[in-house]
């Protein structure tokens, strides 16, 4: 698609636009966590032809996401890029947006990145705690501060490696 230019909503039937269009939204990683996308973070609530461009909404993960204003100018130039210059992208507030739209594969990114997921299917119900360290795989860890690199991730310390690491809040 990145060779040719999509003029009007008619050129292809939407269903295949769109699968398109989501195939180049997987190219635009949240600022803050890289090596993620906003269709891994399940941050892309709509993609639907309006008038004669696309409309895409996507959800604010954190109300005060530094990203928010970032997110939807990046997904433009990667679409523009790729033969969708004529598209909106509009963050939204609602519905709100849950830790539990993160895809299985994006949960596994953020364990490659060092990044506790969150933990949706704890045995004792403590989502506020990391399953294990993203380092060594230990169950022991410590919480040294709520807050970690950015307000949706919380800062934890394993007892065993000794290594600290950002541990994805749930919502």
């Amino acid at each position: 698609m990145s060779t040719q230019t999509v003029n009007r909503l008619s050129d292809f039937p939407s269903h295949i636009i769109r699968k398109q269009i989501a195939a180049v939204l997987e190219k635009v990683h949240d600022p803050e966590i890289p090596g993620v996308s906003i269709v891994d973070l399940g941050m892309v609530l709509d993609i639907r032809p309006e008038n004669t461009h696309w409309h895409i909404d996507l959800a604010v993960t954190y109300s005060g996401c530094p990203a928010i204003d970032v997110i939807p100018i990046l997904a433009k130039a990667i679409l523009s890029e790729d033969g969708f210059p004529d598209t909106t992208v509009e963050m939204k507030i609602s519905p709100a947006w849950s830790t539990e739209w993160i895809s299985e594969s994006g949960n596994e990114k953020l364990l490659a990145w060092g990044i506790a997921p969150p933990n949706r299917k704890s045995a004792l119900n403590d989502f506020g705690k990391p399953k294990q360290c993203p380092q060594c795989g230990s169950v022991e860890t410590t919480l040294i501060s709520s807050f970690g690199s950015t307000p949706c991730k919380a800062m934890y310390r394993c007892d065993v490696c000794g290594e600290t690491f950002d541990y994805f809040k749930c919502y």
